[in-house]
Formats: structure tokens, C-alpha cells, sequence
């Protein structure tokens, strides 16, 4: 079985330094993916509300728990918070729906998705609720202060349904305003970064404060490519660029295992989605390998500060990285 590294978080646990995404697995996918990302040697597990899919998420780590191959302490499991349940009254509802889903009593990693409020949507009418209050075309913010909602995930840390608690999406001016009053600090962040987003300032802040660095999308485009979203039709794909195939090349490897290796060789923590067995075992096995310092900075030399995942684009009044 094939283990990951790990980084250690502030109060000195073992986060698994390569974990599995679950974006856009669904139904009978999301269940394999999970049980068989768990069997390969995966221990921690990427989810959130938005996705849609913590049913099945859960059911595939019920199936790995009860073949015994895998225990409940053993696995990080990750949610996120929806930003449609930003209010006080609304966090512990959003909680205690996730770990139904997934059907667990806590949650090891819980993320705030967006640093931003949208009007609230009750998980009876329509769940996950997605961007739009009319789920369709309307986005209608609803501000809840970023402090209210933090205190109320805090409270759930005292009752034992959240281990640690993160943010996702958040610049560094947010970061360093949350970090002036929370009682429990953040222990990760997580952010779009790729070689075309390499964001070392916001890594550097972020690891200055304590915090470990978990990057998504780690290969740029491809996960967007699939959304047929303009921008990134428009980029070359990371793995045919010339930069990146010369490393692979030279090491025997495969262009996506060069480029999770430049993101852990950095200290980052990393969430690939895999498709394939295969897949799932050469990302686990990109640790082995070391790139210099001069392959290194060749690929941190693609960044343009190219954003993928930005709700402006798609969302009208959702200026969070302006």
C-alpha cells in the first residue's frame, strides 16, 4: 500500500500532505473513487457541500470501513462551508447536514469555501444550493460579518464535530484580519495554485502565520477545460506545454506527477482528482521524486497569475480576488 507524506499542522497533527479531491465525482464514481483511493493508501479526502456528491462520498468510505482495511481515525475527512450558510443560525445546520451525508460523527478539516455571503437557501428547497437564490440566474448576497461565522465554527470545534478548522479562497488582507481575533486559529487555507498561479506571497503569509498551504486545481486548466469555461479553453494544458514535458522526460515521469511534485517540493499540500487507479497511485508516488533547484524554477517561471476558479468571472458582484 502507498502512503502519502505529511505536514504538521499547529497543534502538531500529521495532515496528509497529498490527499484526493472529489470535484465533480458523482454517483457510483464519487463511491468507487473514495473506497478505492482509501484501499491504494489515501487518508485524507476532499469534499465539500457544494459538490453534491457527500452521499456517495461517505458510502464509498463506509464500504472501506467496514472491509477493515482503513479506521475512521486514520482518514482526514474534509468539508467545506456553503456560503449561503454564512449566518450564526445557519453554520451548525450546514454542519451537521455534511456529516449526515457523509455519515460520521465529526469532521477532521472543515474549510469556509468563500470568504463571501450569499442569501440564505434552505437544504428543503433545494440542496446544495449552489450560486443563485432562484437557482437559476440570481445571485442576491446576504452579508454575514466573516467574525460571526467563524465564532459559530468555533463553537463546533467546543462540541467536538470539527478537529481543525480552515479557509479556502481567502486573500492574505482577510487572512490577516481573521487571524487578529480568532480563538481557534485557522490550521490550513486552501487556494487555486498551479504553475500558472504560483502565488508565492500569499505561501509566505500564509506559513509566516502557521498555517499549511493546501493547493487545488493543480493542473491549471484541466479541470476547467471540462466546464468548457473560456478562459480555459484558451490556455495551453499544462501537461503538453514544453517546460513541464522536457522534466517529465528527464526524470521518467509523467507531466501531471512533475507538477504535483513542484507543488509538494514547495511545502504545499495537494488534492488531485483521480479518474483511474492508476492515476490515484503515480500521484501518491510524485513524492518520490526530486526536482532541482533549476527544473524548480523553470516551472514556477510559467506563472502569469492566471486565475481559473474566480467567481467574477461567472457571478455578477463577486469580486473576491479584486
Amino acid at each position: 500500500m502507498l502512503s502519502s507524506p505529511s505536514l504538521r499542522l499547529r497543534d502538531g497533527a500529521e495532515f496528509p500532505q497529498i490527499g484526493m479531491g472529489t470535484w465533480k465525482h458523482n454517483g457510483e464514481k464519487a463511491i468507487n473513487a473514495v473506497y478505492t483511493g482509501l484501499q491504494v493508501g489515501y487518508r485524507l479526502i476532499d469534499g465539500a457541500c457544494d459538490y453534491g456528491n457527500e452521499k456517495e462520498c461517505g458510502e464509498g468510505l463506509r464500504r472501506a470501513l467496514a472491509d477493515g482495511f482503513v479506521r475512521r481515525e486514520d482518514v482526514w475527512v474534509v468539508s467545506k462551508l456553503w456560503n449561503t450558510f454564512h449566518h450564526k443560525e445557519n453554520v451548525k445546520e450546514a454542519v451537521q447536514r455534511s456529516l449526515s451525508d457523509w455519515g460520521v460523527s465529526y469532521f477532521d478539516l472543515y474549510y469556509v469555501h468563500f470568504p463571501i455571503s450569499l442569501k440564505y437557501v434552505s437544504p428543503a428547497e433545494r440542496y446544495p444550493p449552489g450560486w443563485y437564490v432562484d437557482g437559476k440566474s440570481k445571485v442576491e448576497h446576504d452579508p454575514a460579518p466573516f467574525r460571526e461565522t467563524w465564532e459559530a465554527l468555533e463553537e463546533l470545534v467546543d462540541l467536538g464535530l470539527i478537529k481543525h478548522l480552515g479557509v479556502s479562497n481567502m486573500c492574505s488582507a482577510l487572512l490577516m484580519d481573521l487571524m487578529s481575533y480568532a480563538r481557534i486559529k485557522p490550521s490550513v487555507i486552501q487556494i487555486e495554485i498551479h504553475p500558472y498561479n504560483v502565488q508565492e506571497r500569499a505561501v509566505q503569509y500564509a506559513h509566516s502565520q502557521g498555517l499549511q498551504v493546501t493547493a487545488y486545481s493543480s493542473f491549471g486548466p484541466l479541470g476547467f477545460r471540462e466546464l468548457h469555461t473560456p478562459k480555459s479553453l484558451r490556455t495551453q494544458p499544462l501537461f503538453t506545454h514544453s517546460t513541464v514535458t522536457a522534466i517529465a522526460l528527464a526524470h521518467g515521469a509523467t507531466p501531471a506527477q512533475i507538477i504535483l511534485r513542484w507543488a509538494t517540493q514547495r511545502g504545499l499540500a495537494i488534492i488531485p482528482k483521480s479518474d483511474t487507479e492508476q492515476q490515484m497511485r503515480e500521484n501518491l508516488e510524485s513524492a518520490r521524486i526530486t526536482l532541482s533547484e533549476a527544473e524548480m524554477q523553470a516551472i514556477s517561471g510559467l506563472n502569469v497569475g492566471l486565475r481559473f476558479n474566480d467567481p467574477a468571472d461567472d457571478f455578477e458582484g463577486c469580486h473576491i480576488f479584486s
